[in-house]
């Protein structure tokens, strides 16, 4: 198996050596083990540093895209190399890479497709308490929305096999840490945690400002990336409680209206029939949206069948492999060469071979007679008791 450990990284000059350096050079059940170090615009010397510490491939961003963009473009150049795992990790060396082993290996034994490293955020010494309840929170909330237990939801450390690389698509610029999970639930891949070791922070995230942007983009992210596999539930809910919501002040109107209260209450009538209205049109939207999941499958299936398409080096290895072992490549079958069968009418061939008439005389085709050739398909028929 070979195994590519990409590294997403802005102005990681200072970090990036060391986080190199801690990759392992052998892994059981590994034959080959890459680095992929993806410059995401770096103004500084990030990629001289990874170059001199020894990275195997260093795919390098014309401009800052973001944390999502440089995660997406090393899973596709991961995959054009021939990766069979792909493993993320952080270029500020927040995370052990003697872990490396220990989050490949549900993989290698086939028990799992991606497996996230758990950080065990609740006895981490370098969180406070209240960002703990809130990595709690979150990492609940992101399993409710994906139907898989996660531990540590927010954690860059995973791992992904090829096949499930292949599925992976991020549409958020914000993060690719959330939405790689829903989407592996919504898709029954094998998803599973492993508990990893971190190293000490050696700066502040540069992801997000403050603890507020980061609340409200993370529940913008999750509610987004809900809706785009599950849009006829979430808006049949919406549009449920919206309904139920009119019914109710339509009932209240209609109870005082027969108790003999037929003069007020028309505020209540207008209130109610607002959200009865805008109830059945969440319904339809949701019935919309539907449909445009369906394309958008199917939209995902063409990208998958296109990213299998564009692995050459995958599909030339087991030809490297017979070579190596001295066997013959089996033989191509030979194709058959076309045969044409050509049908002509040699009497028709005569007529349009002969000299044109003389000027002045016009040739004038007769319907009957013994023109008519009644073996050739086309006729109409006047031989055919003959």
């Amino acid at each position: 198996m070979k195994l590519i450990v990409q590294i997403p990284a802005y102005n990681e000059e200072t970090t990036i050596a060391q986080t190199l350096r801690d990759i392992p050079k052998k892994i059981e059940g590994i034959s080959s083990i890459e680095t992929l170090v993806i410059d995401d615009g770096s103004s500084d010397n990030t990629v001289d540093a990874a170059r001199k510490a020894g990275a195997s491939h260093v795919l390098q961003l014309k401009t800052h895209r973001g944390l999502s963009a440089a995660f997406i473009a090393g899973i596709d150049f991961a995959l054009r190399l021939g990766a069979d795992i792909v493993v993320n990790t952080d270029a500020d060396n927040q995370y052990l890479g003697a872990d490396i082993a220990r989050l490949v290996s549900p993989i290698v034994r086939g028990t799992a497709e991606v497996v996230i490293g758990d950080r065990e955020v609740s006895k981490s010494p370098h969180m406070s308490p209240f960002k703990r309840a809130l990595q709690r929170l979150g990492s609940w909330s992101v399993g409710l929305a994906s139907g898989v237990r996660v531990s540590d939801a927010t954690s860059g450390f995973r791992a992904f096999s090829r096949d499930a690389a292949m599925q992976i698509n991020v549409f958020n610029p914000f993060t690719y840490t959330l939405e790689t999970i829903i989407q592996s639930g919504n898709r029954n891949l094998g998803l599973q945690s492993v508990p990893v070791r971190t190293n000490p922070p050696s700066r502040p995230s540069r992801l997000y400002r403050g603890l507020g942007t980061y609340l409200r983009k993370s529940v913008a992210t999750i509610f987004r990336i809900y809706t785009l596999y599950k849009p006829l539930k979430t808006f049949f809910l919406i549009g449920a409680l919206l309904i139920l919501a009119g019914a109710a002040i339509g009932a209240r109107f209609l109870w005082f209206f027969f108790e003999g209260d037929r003069g007020g209450h028309v505020q209540s009538l207008i209130l109610a029939a607002i959200f009865l209205i805008i109830g059945f049109q969440t319904l339809l939207i949701g019935l919309v949206a539907d449909l445009i999941s369906v394309n958008r499958r199917l939209s995902e299936e063409v990208l998958i069948r296109l990213r299998k398409m564009r692995s050459p080096e995958r599909e030339r290895r087991p030809m490297r492999e017979r070579q190596q072992r001295g066997e013959q490549q089996p033989k191509q079958p030979q194709q058959p060469e076309p045969q044409w069968v050509w049908l002509l009418d040699e009497k028709k061939l005569d007529e349009v071979t002969e000299a044109p008439p003389p000027q002045g005389r016009r040739r004038r085709r007769r319907r009957g007679g013994t023109r008519n050739h009644p073996e050739l398909p086309g006729n109409r028929g006047k031989h055919l008791n003959e």
